[in-house]
């Protein structure tokens, strides 16, 4: 009887410690996964957003919000893991210049109600562009009455803000 029991608990120590593993390891690579997921579904979503009608005229990147949040939450949705759950919260979402913030809160194995929300992820996303013809001071557009703001001129000229 005595080694019987001593198997027993062996066994339910065992299970006890792969759970606890996996609980863990869920916890350490969802925040990992919640992060790059959020990262590029935003990136994909900006440029989804991008206003080429605008570009083209005002020589400025613009994207527009309803596209942005549109294309961001059918791609999240389209990647999410559906065993959690999640929030998600749209913070400062400016057209020009192009940036976004974001905070995702989602639910871990060892939360049982959805209410308690134990990760945080939160990502802030610009649109870059290397070249030297998108930037935002251009000679085509110097007009301080323009939708963008006034220009700033590096020569020392004037710089209003």
């Amino acid at each position: 009887m005595n080694k019987g029991m001593l198997t027993v608990g062996i066994i339910l120590l065992a299970i006890m410690g792969l759970l606890l593993i996996n609980v863990i390891s869920n916890y350490s690579t969802g925040s990992e996964l919640d992060y790059y997921l959020v990262k590029e579904t935003a990136e994909a979503a900006m440029e989804d957003a991008i206003d080429v009608k605008y570009y083209r005229d005002n020589y400025a990147l613009r994207i527009d919000k309803d596209k942005f949040v549109e294309s961001f939450l059918r791609r999240f949705a389209d990647s999410v893991d559906n065993t959690r759950s999640y929030r998600i919260g749209f913070y400062d979402l400016n057209e020009v210049p192009p940036k976004v913030s974001i905070k995702v809160d989602s639910a871990t194995v060892l939360s049982f109600d959805s209410q308690n929300l134990l990760m945080t992820t939160t990502y802030d996303g610009i649109v870059e562009s290397t070249r030297e013809e998108d930037s935002y001071v251009t000679e085509a557009n110097t007009d301080y009455t323009s939708e963008i703001g006034y220009p700033v001129v590096e020569d020392n000229y004037y710089y209003k803000n």
